[in-house]
């Protein structure tokens, strides 16, 4: 008898008050860090682990605790924090001028619904896509590894305790240091940013730029190595070929470097760089058609299996497939009256039905697809590395074009409301896929520690609605803390939040349905993407490397001051994993290295939260400034600390017995 088994057989703890509770209280945390890094960086990371982490170390002051209870935990903190990814989409309803806020009723709904969505749609791929499949699903098993070593499952319970205890000062430590590190920011004592450019030949120029974010230092060591190196390529197409030939061409001599090569990046690079994306994440996603195909055939044919059958083992008792029907069906009541309301507000309302019922028939039908789509590849690559942006693609991509169809014979003249509605559309079916991409994930955690698959399905639909219910506030204040690049507003401390993807896609939207889009530079950024396609195909027949297309095309698209610190921190964690991987004790290493990193992102997202609001009480945008902008010293001292933090909180973990 196994030790799950072993203690299954006595007692049961599972599905409690006190676990959803916890897990509310941690979606909290992880909700906000999530939102402020995908606002800032257009990625955002799996919470499973340092949420069961947080979680074993509370509970075990209780006797009747159970890695039951604690997977329910991570389940309910990990479906909210997943959530945080409808921030692909919705600021881009700001950006275009069609919101100026975030209205809670609307972006809850949205959230809420679209994301339960995910969870039904998720029940009848269970069997196909975990317990029978030979997926990976790298997070989920992760995730259970952490809580069987954690509940004492493998090992003496007191070794467990302490690693839990340990893991748990790893993020405290990492948090703390990444929000001292961003105080420090606040005060202007350390510059926020170091970047140098400079011209060359008759006109060209081009630079670099860091930024000083500890945050993005995290993410790279969670993406890592493989994705870093993509990301590096990017930059150096980038910044080092694109950006010095376009300003060759079109000289600005009356401009700095930094504005000519700013000016050229963000008219023309950028939109290379989208061209780059949309090619990575369609290929991609045909890669998986097939395998996802025979995913959803398999899942029919096992409901209809288990339909005939008497008995269902507790641990294949699912939501019984009745009620995923009836919630379904009844989430596009509320989810239609949500977009009858939006039209009707604007100049679209003699469109209300027709455009209702399209959206409607779009994400119950579409939505199921891109559960089936979303969910295969959180098992094959993880949630973290999903390339959900490239399914946000797709999605608008469809949207925009049946919102055209259907309001072709109306005269705006502004295709903003169109394209808003296109948005509203894809903003649903993105909290779909994003609840999908990480359902599955959990309920493989879940089958590994023998979990009750009904009870996890009912707490990630709780996790849902916790999460959804945190996004709209969080949004708002740092909208109107900060704001968003390319908005008409902007937030009080006039430092605008890039909101990559929600910036490219309300861009694809606009230019579908206005017919404004510059398609020379989307083909050129498409034949890029061909290429990096070919090279990565011709990479992976070596089964070693590999050089992902949409890493390379997101940081094409991104800032490079976002994406280096990424590439740094996936360097860094790759050297600490191979220093510390060939002791007896490497995986638990490796793990507490993961956790240190976690609070990281952690830490900072928390504190620029906590600093936007302070911003929106004081109406002022340094409120904790204690020298002049430009202090000569910040961006030395800045380089100094960065490197201090990281080699500190590394050499500490390095140090542990995790």
């Amino acid at each position: 008898m196994t030790a799950l088994a072993a203690e299954g057989s006595a007692r049961r703890v599972e599905l409690t008050v006190r676990g959803v509770l916890l897990g509310i209280l941690i979606t909290l945390v992880f909700t906000a860090a999530n939102v402020y890094l995908g606002l800032k960086v257009g990625l955002t990371v799996a919470t499973s682990i340092p949420a069961a982490i947080i979680s074993m170390a509370l509970l075990r002051g209780f006797k009747d605790a159970t890695i039951w209870e604690n997977n329910i935990v991570q389940t309910v903190a990990s479906a909210a924090g997943a959530m945080a990814a409808v921030i692909f989409v919705l600021p881009g309803l700001v950006i275009l001028g069609a919101w100026t806020g975030f209205p809670f009723w609307t972006t809850f709904g949205l959230c809420a619904i679209g994301g339960v969505l995910g969870v039904m749609y998720t029940v009848p791929l269970r069997r196909a896509l975990v317990t029978q499949s030979p997926l990976p699903y790298p997070e989920g098993v992760a995730a259970a590894e952490v809580l069987k070593v954690g509940s004492g499952v493998r090992g003496d319970s007191a070794e467990a305790a302490a690693d839990g205890q340990l893991g748990l000062a790893a993020i405290i430590l990492g948090s703390v240091g990444s929000a001292l590190y961003a105080l420090a920011v606040g005060t202007r004592a350390l510059a926020g940013e170091v970047a140098g450019y400079f011209r060359f030949g008759a006109g060209g120029a081009t630079g670099a730029g860091l930024s000083m974010s500890l945050a993005l230092v995290g993410a790279g060591h969670l993406m890592g190595v493989a994705v870093g190196m993509a990301m590096l390529a990017g930059v150096i197409i980038a910044w080092g070929v694109l950006v010095p030939i376009l300003t060759s061409l079109h000289p600005d001599l009356a401009a700095s470097a930094a504005d000519a090569a700013g000016a050229i990046w963000t008219s023309k690079v950028r939109f290379i760089g989208a061209g780059a994306i949309g090619v990575s994440a369609i290929w991609t996603l045909a890669k998986l058609a097939a395998p996802v195909w025979r995913g959803l055939l398999g899942a029919l044919a096992a409901q209809s299996a288990r339909a005939g059958g008497q008995g269902v083992a507790r641990a294949e008792q699912d939501i019984p497939i009745g009620v995923v029907g009836a919630v379904s069906a009844l989430c596009l009541i509320p989810m239609g009256l949500l977009i009858a309301n939006f039209l009707g507000q604007g100049p679209l309302a003699p469109l209300t039905v027709p455009l209702t019922i399209a959206a409607l028939a779009y994400i119950a039908v579409a939505g199921f697809l891109v559960a089936g789509v979303c969910g295969y590849m959180a098992g094959l690559i993880g949630s973290s590395n999903s390339p959900v942006s490239g399914m946000a693609i797709l999605s608008v991509l469809g949207a925009a074009l049946i919102v055209a169809a259907i309001g072709a014979g109306l005269t705006l003249g502004d295709p903003q409301p169109l394209t808003a509605f296109a948005l509203l559309i894809t903003g649903a079916l993105i909290a779909v896929a994003v609840s999908a991409n990480d359902n599955l994930q959990d309920l493989k955690t879940g089958q590994l520690v023998d979990a009750t698959p009904w009870r996890q399905q009912a707490a990630l639909v709780v996790g849902v609605i916790a999460g959804s219910a945190v996004i709209p506030p969080i949004l708002d204040l740092l909208n109107r803390s900060n704001g968003f690049a390319g908005a008409a507003m902007q937030g009080i401390a006039n430092d605008p939040l890039p909101a990559p993807q929600a910036t490219l896609i309300s861009t694809i939207a606009k230019g579908v349905i206005g017919g404004d889009l510059d398609w020379s530079l989307i083909g050129i950024g498409g034949l890029i993407g061909v290429g990096l396609v070919i090279v990565d195909e011709l990479l992976r027949r070596t089964k070693k490397y590999s050089l992902p297309p949409l890493g390379v095309g997101m940081a094409i698209y991104l800032p490079a001051t976002l994406t280096l610190p990424v590439v740094l921190g996936a360097v860094a964690g790759w050297l600490y994993d191979r220093r510390v991987g060939k002791r007896p004790d490497g995986e638990s290493a490796r793990r507490l290295g993961v956790l240190a990193v976690s609070g990281l992102i952690v830490g900072e997202s928390l504190f620029n939260v906590a600093l936007s609001g302070l911003i929106v009480a004081t109406n002022k945008g340094a409120p904790l400034a204690l020298v002049p902008e430009n202090f000569p010293a910040a961006p030395i001292l800045a380089l100094l600390a960065y490197a201090g933090v990281m080699a500190l909180l590394y050499g500490w973990a390095g140090r542990r017995r995790a």
